[in-house]
């Protein structure tokens, strides 16, 4: 098994914000700023390699009829996790993300992953795609929240990059600005890795 393509694929090729569109409540919501991009999407990375971890684990043991409500009892348990650690030890970010931490229960991204792979493969691969698939949604996070932190406040990661003279363009910090930075990055992503013919 080819694992450096399994992990490109989730990385790249079917990322999950710029290619499969997954996961847009949180990208949207909560990408106001670089470090509460990143912050969500390094959680939603843990979630979707424990629960892929688990579910490739119970695969065989988990009957057929009920391994969707199985899938999301797994899942929220990894999300409890989380949420309490975040808690105890990230509080600001805690803060800052808020019920969209509680809500990467019914991400589509990882219930998704859950259905589509770690159900189907056995642990090893199933790490790796969580990995790929949990990376590629934390930079596409990352990379939102920083463009909209930018243009909107003149900083990144709550560090002043433009000094005082900069006029901030106020629609990147406000629900229309994150419309606008997303599809342009999903437009320049798509004119990147568009192929050429042979």
């Amino acid at each position: 098994m080819d694992y450096l393509k399994i992990f490109k694929n989730g990385l790249v090729d079917e990322n999950p914000t710029f290619a499969q569109l997954l996961g847009m409540c949180p990208t949207l919501a909560v990408t106001t700023s670089a470090i509460n991009g990143m912050g969500m999407g390094l959680a939603t990375t843990t979630v979707l390699i424990g629960s892929n971890l688990a579910i490739s684990l119970l695969r065989k043991v988990i009957p057929d009829k009920i391994r969707i409500p199985a899938f999301v009892v797994v899942i929220a348990t990894f999300v409890t996790i989380i949420d309490m650690f975040m808690h105890a030890y990230a509080f600001d970010l805690y803060k800052s993300l808020g019920l969209f931490i509680p809500l990467i229960v019914v991400n589509c991204l990882i219930l998704g992953r859950a259905e589509a792979y770690a159900s189907k493969n056995s642990i090893v691969p199933s790490i790796v795609d969580a990995v790929g698939m949990g990376l590629g949604f934390t930079i596409a996070l990352t990379v939102l929240g920083a463009i909209r932190e930018i243009l909107g406040a003149g900083s990144i990661f709550g560090f002043n990059m433009l000094g005082e003279a900069f006029k901030p363009v106020l629609v990147m910090i406000l629900p229309p600005g994150a419309f606008l930075a997303l599809g342009l990055l999903i437009g320049l992503v798509n004119v990147i890795s568009k192929k050429k013919p042979a």
